[in-house]
């Protein structure tokens, strides 16, 4: 759906699927685990920088972000975004990330970006910076800090591990928490895509919460 703008209304669609059987002790380990993908994510955000500069001048000039520059930072936030599922993001997986930037649909966390036609040159002066400051209020909140391009600690983090200790003892993952965690990670990626250039919807002041986007069905385990 796109608004009266032509603008996408829901630009960024991100999804995730609760494991029927999660372990209840791996994620004490993950940390561990997830390391080489640390790793490799430190330098892909590096990369996704240099790419946003490149595609800053680009949209102030055509209006457009070049298409392989624009794929592969979404792939960079697919990634990521596995990555983060199935660690301290949300803790909502035992199946190991792949490495890879592509949209890989069997995996139960899953992210999309709607490739824009036009960019405004005026927004792209301010939004990743002026508009987007009462996010990023919002969302250091959410974070906590950020490491190796990603998110540690705060408000997220603490109710995923909350889950996995309820999980330790009940053999559970809390459901109300888990459609928490999804929603606060889906308004973080919003705004990550938005402040990336990738969008002019300015993201909404919403906390979307489920493992699926709003007037989506839900996909159940």
């Amino acid at each position: 759906m796109t608004t009266l703008a032509g603008t996408p209304e829901r630009p960024v669609r991100v999804s995730a699927v609760l494991d029927a059987q999660l372990s209840r002790w791996l994620w004490l380990v993950k940390w561990v685990l997830a390391i080489p993908h640390y790793v490799v994510l430190c330098f892909l955000w590096i990369a996704f920088t240099v790419v946003s500069v490149i595609a800053f001048f680009a949209i102030l000039f055509t209006e457009r972000y070049p298409r392989p520059l624009f794929d592969f930072n979404v792939g960079v936030l697919r990634w990521s975004w596995r990555v983060a599922y199935y660690s301290y993001g949300a803790l909502g997986t035992d199946r190991y990330p792949p490495f890879s930037l592509g949209e890989e649909p069997s995996y139960p966390a899953r992210l999309d970006v709607e490739y824009p036609e036009r960019l405004s040159r005026g927004l792209v002066l301010v939004k990743w910076w002026l508009l987007a400051i009462p996010h990023y209020i919002v969302i250091g909140f959410f974070l906590g800090g950020r490491h190796l391009g990603w998110w540690e600690g705060g408000l997220i983090t603490v109710l995923a591990v909350i889950a996995a200790v309820a999980l330790a003892f009940t053999g559970k993952y809390p459901r109300g928490l888990f459609d928490l965690v999804l929603g606060l990670n889906r308004w973080v990626l919003r705004v990550a895509a938005y402040v990336a250039l990738m969008t002019d919807s300015y993201p909404p002041f919403r906390l979307d919460m489920g493992g699926t986007e709003p007037h989506e069905p839900e996909v159940l385990p």
